[in-house]
């Protein structure tokens, strides 16, 4: 088999809200591009035919521009969506990037794959496919070297990395903010700006894609501090410090602390006290009083945004993100000083109360991995007809996979469903939409008292028309 040239696929999602679980991707964009960011071929745009199970969030739809009606005129199922994806997008060796994807549009694409019987996961590391994230590496350029790059600030003067302002003040083409394929385009064009301007770093980042490469910078055998930027740090330090390899995390990661603060005040604290704190809730968090614990979970597979602290002593880096040697040293020692706080908080991260387990099969897609004997029943899912499918009943072993087949049926070949699988299935989306309609009619509400837009008031109108057809018919809309 011939080997195929590695590339890049740039790609950014437009979708019906902000919770992958609930919500759906309407508009997906990508265009390939070679290691040197020279486009190849044209660029995807497409539309997903939103179902009519889902009413989607009025606050996204204002910002997007898309209604449901146009992506049953001109949008593909699902199921065909895919397919797509994995058969002509997410090819081997292709490097999968975005802005903010890891976070954002990489879980749409899971959830995606999860109702549509593919693997969620394979499409980001099987057959030499990785993904890397544009927007840590945009922040860690922002924090370590600057130069010769223009940076904007909001109205506030505060450090903005939106991508419509970037672009425009340096003078990059970017039309239309909120549309796919205009984002990508954007996103392609910061992707220059970095590599042409500090290509070392570029090109470090992109290293750092491998969780095996981050593990050699970042582990528990060999304890060093190293520079790591990331959303959950503060915007007064452009959103960098330097941490500390400080214990072992959940699903093989690690835990680290910001040697930017100093441990003292937290190494009498117990595993209990710890646990309350680090998992407090907002409300507490708001407290006047409250004290964050500066640890962090570093997950090796989310392609983290680190660097040697090496990288400090140059362009006057330890200036740069406000910190010095002499408080790193000394914070380090009493981390290494004091074990039992390492221990502590590891025993705390360990004893976390699980999160509650949905009843949904379309939310359980974290909730365990598919057995390996029901891999081949999936397969055959997803490469059968309407036909087919109507007269296939395999015997999962995973409970999560009967009720997902009964949807997938659902929605993508409705004539392949049975008198009572229509009546289960019809039962289930009453009651998923009777839960949802509330918010969705208070949003719509608001959006209407306070908008004199034409275009805004349309896409409110198709919205209105769009639940009127969907909802069961005894309900009062």
């Amino acid at each position: 088999m011939a080997k195929t040239m590695k590339t890049f696929f740039f790609y950014d999602l437009e979708t019906s809200g902000l919770n992958p679980r609930e919500d759906r991707i309407m508009q997906f964009a990508g265009l390939r591009t070679d290691l040197d960011l020279n486009p190849i071929g044209e660029p995807v745009n497409m539309l997903v035919k939103m179902t009519d199970d889902i009413l989607p969030n009025p606050e996204a739809l204002m910002i997007t521009g898309i209604t449901p009606q146009q992506t049953i005129a001109d949008g593909y199922s699902e199921a065909e969506f895919a397919k797509i994806l994995m058969n002509e997008v997410f090819t081997p060796d292709t490097i999968v990037v975005g802005f903010n994807n890891v976070r954002f549009d990489d879980e749409f694409i899971r959830y995606l794959f999860w109702r549509n019987f593919y693997d969620p996961y394979e499409w980001t590391w099987k057959d030499g496919r990785s993904r890397w994230d544009l927007l840590d590496v945009v922040r860690m350029t922002r924090a370590l070297r600057p130069e010769n790059i223009k940076w904007p600030v909001d109205e506030k003067g505060e450090a903005s990395n939106r991508l419509e302002l970037i672009t425009k003040l340096n003078d990059v083409g970017h039309y239309k903010a909120h549309d796919a394929l205009s984002d990508v385009l954007a996103t392609i064009d910061v992707a220059r700006l970095i590599r042409d301007k500090q290509p070392k770093l570029f090109d470090h980042l992109l290293k750092m894609r491998d969780k095996n490469e981050v593990k050699k910078l970042v582990n528990l055998d060999f304890k060093q501090p190293f520079v790591y930027t990331s959303g959950r740090y503060d915007k007064e330090f452009n959103k960098t410090t330097v941490a500390f390899p400080l214990t072992t995390g959940k699903n093989g990661n690690v835990i680290v602390y910001d040697l930017r603060r100093d441990p003292t005040p937290f190494l009498k604290m117990n595993s209990k006290d710890l646990t309350a704190k680090i998992y407090a809730s907002w409300d507490d968090r708001q407290a006047e009083n409250f004290v964050r614990i500066p640890i962090k979970e570093l997950n090796y597979g989310r392609v983290p945004a680190v660097a040697p602290i090496g990288v400090l002593s140059q362009s006057e880096g330890w200036k740069k993100i406000k910190l010095d040697q002499a408080t790193i040293e000394k914070n380090r020692s009493i981390l290494l000083s004091s074990p039992d706080f390492a221990e502590n908080i590891r025993t705390a991260v360990e004893n976390r109360a699980e999160y509650e387990k949905s009843h949904d099969c379309e939310a359980q897609l974290y909730e365990g991995f598919v057995p390996d004997v029901d891999k081949m029943r999936i397969e055959k899912v997803r490469g059968s007809s309407a036909t087919e499918l109507a007269d296939f009943h395999p015997n999962f072993i995973d409970e999560r996979l009967s009720p997902l087949l009964l949807h997938y049926k659902a929605r993508n070949f409705p004539n392949s469903l049975a008198e009572d699988e229509i009546l289960v299935w019809e039962k289930w989306r009453a009651e998923h939409l009777m839960a949802t309609l509330p918010i969705f009619t208070e949003s719509l509400q608001r959006i209407l008292q306070k908008t004199s837009d034409e275009n805004k008031i349309f896409i409110l109108s198709e919205l209105h028309l769009w639940a009127e057809s969907i909802i069961p018919s005894e309900t009062d809309f």
